[in-house]
C-alpha cells in the first residue's frame, strides 16, 4: 500500500471558527522509501491569519495573495491521497481542517477517499509515555536531521514525519519475514524426531567390565545398583 504523510498550516486553531488551510503538503512512501511524488501548495484563505498563527509558520496573507484557493487544487490533492495510507501527526488536527475545506466544496470527507488514517501522535504516544512526543522532540529522539526546521512549514513537517515514522517502525518487517520464515533449527530437530530410534546394545566385553565394576562397588560397602537388580528380579518372579 502507497504511504502519504500530510501536513497542514492553517491561519488559526479551530476550522469551527472559520480557520482555513493556508499550506498543504504531503510526500508519497512506497517499501518504505520516499519516491519523488509530492503534493505542496500555498494557498489563498480569503480571510487574515490569526497572529500567533503566524509566529509559528512564517506565512503572511501578502505572500498568499496571489496563490489558488482549495477549490483549485482539491482534485489533484484527491487523486493523490486516494486509496493509500494517510499519516499524519495529530491526525485529527488535520483531518478537520482537511474535511472542512471538502465539506465548503461539497467534497467527500477524507476518511472516504483514502485507505486508511494512522496518526503517529497516538503511536508516539503509546510508545513513549509521559514523554515529550512533538516532531522536533521525536526528531532529537531517533537523530534525525530537523536543522533546516527554524519554522513549520508542510512540506519540510511531512518529510521530516516520513522518517520519524520509518525510525519508530524500524524492525517490524524484518520480525515479520522472521515470523513467517520456517527455522531451519526447529526444523531439523523435527526431522531427526521423525527417524525410527536406534538401540544399540552393549557387547560381551562391555558387560563383563560392568561387573567387575560393580563388585568393586559391593566390597567397599552397599551397592545400590545389585540393590535395585535384585529388587527387579523379585517383582519379576512375583508377578
Amino acid at each position: 500500500m502507497r504511504q502519504i504523510f500530510l501536513d497542514t498550516e492553517t491561519t488559526g486553531l479551530y476550522h469551527a471558527q472559520g480557520h482555513r488551510v493556508i499550506e498543504v503538503a504531503a510526500v508519497e512512501v512506497v517499501n518504505r522509501r520516499l519516491t519523488k511524488h509530492h503534493f505542496h501548495y500555498y494557498l489563498n484563505p480569503d480571510r487574515e491569519i490569526d497572529q500567533g498563527a503566524q509566529e509559528v509558520h512564517g506565512i503572511s496573507l501578502e505572500f498568499l495573495q496571489d496563490k489558488p484557493r482549495f477549490a483549485d487544487i482539491a482534485n489533484e490533492l484527491i487523486a493523490f491521497i486516494a486509496d493509500a495510507e494517510l499519516i499524519m501527526h495529530n491526525a485529527p488536527f488535520d483531518v478537520g481542517f482537511l474535511n472542512c475545506e471538502f465539506g465548503l466544496i461539497e467534497q467527500k470527507p477524507v476518511e472516504s477517499i483514502v485507505a486508511k488514517v494512522t496518526d503517529t501522535l497516538k503511536i508516539a504516544k503509546e510508545m513513549r509515555p509521559g514523554q515529550r512526543n512533538s516532531l522536533d522532540a521525536l526528531c532529537r529522539h531517533y537523530g534525525i536531521d530537523n536543522s533546516r526546521r527554524t519554522l513549520h512549514g508542510a512540506l519540510l513537517d511531512a518529510e521530516l514525519l516520513a522518517d520519524v515514522y520509518m525510525a519508530m517502525t524500524r524492525g517490524q518487517d524484518s520480525l515479520m519475514i522472521e515470523l513467517d520464515k520456517p527455522n531451519k533449527k526447529h526444523h531439523d530437530i523435527a526431522a531427526q524426531n521423525a527417524l525410527p530410534l536406534q538401540i544399540k546394545l552393549a557387547s560381551q566385553t562391555e558387560v563383563s567390565a560392568h561387573h567387575e565394576y560393580l563388585a568393586t562397588l559391593a566390597k567397599s560397602g552397599g551397592c545400590l545398583w545389585n540393590t535395585l537388580e535384585l529388587q527387579t528380579t523379585i517383582e519379576k518372579l512375583e508377578s
